[in-house]
C-alpha cells in the first residue's frame, strides 16, 4: 500500500528526479510555457509553485532557499522581479495544465502544455449558472374519476361457425 507517500517516481532516482524537476522549473520560468508528458507536468507544477511562493516573500531568505532549490542565478533573478510580483494577491494556483490531444512520438505518452498564468487571469472560466427549474407546484392528490358503468356486451355470432 502507498499510504502516506506522496509524488509520483517517474521512473527515476531520487537525485534524477530532482534534476528533472530543476530542468522542467527553470524552462517553465524562461518560456512560461512548456510542452513535457501529463506526469510530468503534474510534478512539476507542485515544484514550481512551491518556488512561486517563495518569490512572493521577497526576502533575501526566501531568495536564497529558491536558489538552493534551482541552482540558476537568471531564473531566480526572472522570479523575483517579474513573476513573484505578478502574483502577489493570489494565494496559490500560479500554473495550468493543459492535456494535448497529441502524443509524443516514440513511445506515445500522452503530452500537456504547462503554462504559467498571465496576471489577473483565472485559472478556470467561472460558468453561467443554469436557471433554476421553477418548483412543482404540490397540490393534493385528486382521486381519479369513477370509470363509467360499462354495458353488457351483446354476444355476436362467430363468423365462421365450427364445422360438424
Amino acid at each position: 500500500m502507498r499510504h502516506l507517500k506522496a509524488g509520483r517516481k517517474l521512473g527515476r532516482n531520487a537525485t534524477h528526479r530532482l534534476a528533472l524537476m530543476r530542468n522542467l522549473s527553470r524552462a517553465l520560468i524562461t518560456h512560461e510555457r512548456i510542452i513535457t508528458t501529463v506526469e510530468k507536468a503534474k510534478e512539476a507544477r507542485r515544484f514550481v509553485e512551491k518556488l512561486i511562493t517563495l518569490a512572493k516573500k521577497g526576502t533575501l531568505h526566501a531568495r536564497r532557499l529558491v536558489l538552493a532549490r534551482l541552482h540558476d542565478k537568471e531564473a531566480v533573478k526572472k522570479l523575483f522581479t517579474e513573476i513573484g510580483p505578478r502574483y502577489h494577491d493570489r494565494p496559490g494556483g500560479y500554473t495550468r495544465v493543459i492535456k494535448r490531444h497529441e502524443r509524443r512520438l516514440g513511445d506515445g505518452g500522452k503530452t500537456a502544455f504547462l503554462e504559467l498564468l498571465k496576471a489577473g487571469e483565472k485559472k478556470v472560466q467561472a460558468r453561467v449558472p443554469r436557471p433554476a427549474a421553477p418548483a412543482p407546484r404540490v397540490t393534493e392528490p385528486e382521486t381519479p374519476p369513477a370509470p363509467p358503468p360499462q354495458e353488457p356486451a351483446a354476444q355476436t355470432p362467430p363468423e365462421n361457425p365450427p364445422a360438424t
